[in-house]
């Protein structure tokens, strides 16, 4: 089961999710549960230099709330 990466277009979330069929539906933002979204390119099993092998690599940052 491949992970996807995805950008919600309402609050500007990126979010992660396991696609079990290539024809399930896009997901919802698991933020602000907006049906917007847009399939991100992503590095794949690319890690950033100077994070060490088995060390549980990158986190992204979490969403965060949008002012106003």
């Amino acid at each position: 089961m491949p992970i996807y990466e995805y950008r919600c277009k309402n609050c500007d979330c990126d979010f992660e999710h396991f696609v079990f069929r290539a024809d399930d539906p896009a997901p919802t933002c698991p933020t602000c549960c907006g049906a917007d979204v847009e399939k991100l390119i992503s590095a794949g099993a690319v890690r950033p230099q100077g994070i060490a092998k088995g060390s549980g690599g990158f986190k992204p940052p979490s969403c965060r709330p949008t002012g106003g």
